[in-house]
């Protein structure tokens, strides 16, 4: 993990892999508790038994939206912005879900630095971030996703 203090320090990572989070895994546990959150109780996350017996997996997965909103936690992991007023979260572009994370998988977080612009003293980052599912080919998901950071002076 490293520091970035101010738009100047961020502006340096432009074009470059900004690092890998540790593995998070994810638990049956987790997903109930997104499903209870989001009020989005599908079988194919919530029942381990039907999900077992009547689903593509053999066992739960986990929401899509539960894995892409793990971002900002596994993006803490990679780097430590400091000197913050106020940290947003911008916006999502071109996501794409490539596979389902199936209950008691592990997951990492993959980023790098795509654009990053002064806007009259925000900070707008555009983060290419890749869900990576461990001993698996394909990610759960890519796509790009959008901070702006008003830094202190």
């Amino acid at each position: 993990m490293f520091n970035i203090r101010n738009y100047e320090e961020f502006e340096k990572y432009l074009g470059k892999e900004l690092g890998t989070s540790p593995y998070h895994k994810i638990t049956q546990e987790q997903i109930l508790k997104f499903a209870d959150a989001t009020l989005d109780h599908q079988w194919i996350h919530t029942d381990p038994v039907r999900a077992g017996t009547d689903g593509p997996f053999k066992a739960t997965v986990a929401h899509g939206y539960l894995t892409l909103s793990l971002i900002p936690h596994l993006w803490k992991k990679i780097v430590n912005i400091q000197n913050l007023k106020m940290e947003i979260n911008y916006g999502i572009e071109d996501l794409r879900f490539g596979q389902a994370v199936v209950v008691n998988s592990e997951v990492r977080l993959k980023v790098k630095l795509e654009a990053i612009i002064n806007l009259r003293g925000i900070t707008k980052a555009t983060i290419g971030v890749d869900l990576e599912i461990k001993d698996q080919a394909k990610t759960a998901f890519s796509g790009r996703v959008v901070f702006l950071y008003h830094f202190l002076k």
